[in-house]
Parts: C-alpha cells; structure tokens; sequence
C-alpha cells in the first residue's frame, strides 16, 4: 500500500491572493520577530495551567498491575534491544515460565 498522497501546490497567483487574504485578516495578524521577541511562556502566564499533567484514564477493566521489578542489566538490555513492545515480550516469557512450572 503506497502512502504517497498526492499533494497539489497552489500556482504563484493563487499563492498571492492567498497571502493577500492572510494580510487583510485583522483577527489574526502574521506574527513578526518582534512579536516573537514580546512573548512568554505559558508558565510565566498561567503557571497553575502549565503544570497541569494529563494521565492515563481509568482502565475499564483492571488487567495487570504496575510493579516494580529488578532484572540483571544482560537480560534487561536484551528485551529493549528488540524495540517497542519489549514489556509485553518480558510479560509473555513469564507467563510461559509460570505454565511451564
């Protein structure tokens, strides 16, 4: 499956008339270095905003737990070195260990 898309660029005429709508809007004017030089952070203008963290929502339906764990660096290092999902690799070697036994 390609995923190519196939984009259109607008001709030099339609880019001006573009640009020429983007100067005329008075509502949101183009940002200049001087602007750029005026702005602050969020932290500095709204600091109880800007240390608002998003987190995980409720699990529907509680099926692992978080623990924590202690692994020779060897073993740990092998697991990470196969890429994402290395967690998931470790969870299913122990559950094949604990049907083994």
């Amino acid at each position: 499956m390609s995923r190519k898309t196939n984009i259109i660029m607008p001709t030099d005429e339609e880019d001006a008339r573009i640009n020429q709508g983007i100067a005329l809007d008075r509502d949101n004017p183009e940002i200049t270095e001087a602007d750029f030089q005026d702005m602050k952070s969020a932290s500095e203008i709204a600091p109880a905003l800007a240390k608002v963290r998003r987190v995980r929502g409720p699990q529907k339906a509680a099926t692992k737990r978080s623990v924590s764990l202690r692994l020779d660096q060897d073993v740990l290092e092998k697991f990470k070195s196969t890429g994402p999902g290395w967690q998931t690799r470790i969870n299913e070697a122990l559950r094949r260990a604990t049907v083994a036994h």
